[in-house]
């Protein structure tokens, strides 16, 4: 089950036409992986005008004027990461257009899943476990070894 809040999210981007993808948790409860999170990790393409679709899906499921605040020039710029914390608080996002020299939303692996009857691009289980796969989070290697083994990925180690 992916929280009401979070299909809420992803139904106003598919509405709004943001290029996105999701990572981290939600893609691994996506992928059949149950984890709990308290947040919604997605890449975004680095676009003025996509970021502006962005700021309008996020702005039709909360009433918040802070939304204005995500901007293109820090996405598309040398910080190209915004977390965003709606009023309530319990859940928050993460929104990122690259990570590092290690990955961009360009470079990503994407797939189209169904979800709840919602078509939501989400990184494919090979690219999630690159992602995790060599980070210094623990939590982040223990998602990598579930995905490996449920995905029968090879190991990058050998």
């Amino acid at each position: 089950m992916i929280l009401p809040d979070v299909m809420s999210i992803l139904r106003a981007f598919e509405k709004e036409g943001v290029e996105y993808a999701v990572f981290g948790a939600v893609a691994l409860n996506i992928h059949g992986i149950g984890r709990a999170t308290e947040d919604l990790d997605v890449f975004v393409k680095p676009d003025a005008a996509n970021i502006e679709r962005l700021r309008r899906a996020l702005s039709s499921v909360f009433d918040d004027p802070h939304i204005t605040e995500i901007s293109s020039e820090d996405l598309c710029g040398d910080y190209p990461a915004v977390r965003y914390i709606p009023p309530d608080g319990d859940f928050y996002l993460d929104i990122l257009t690259r990570l590092g020299e290690f990955a961009d939303f360009e470079s990503l692996d994407i797939e189209t899943v169904q979800v709840e009857g919602l078509p939501v691009r989400v990184v494919s289980p090979r690219e999630l476990y690159r992602l995790k796969a060599d980070t210094v989070r623990g939590q982040d290697r223990v998602d990598a070894e579930y995905l490996r083994e449920k995905f029968n990925l090879d190991d990058p180690e050998g």
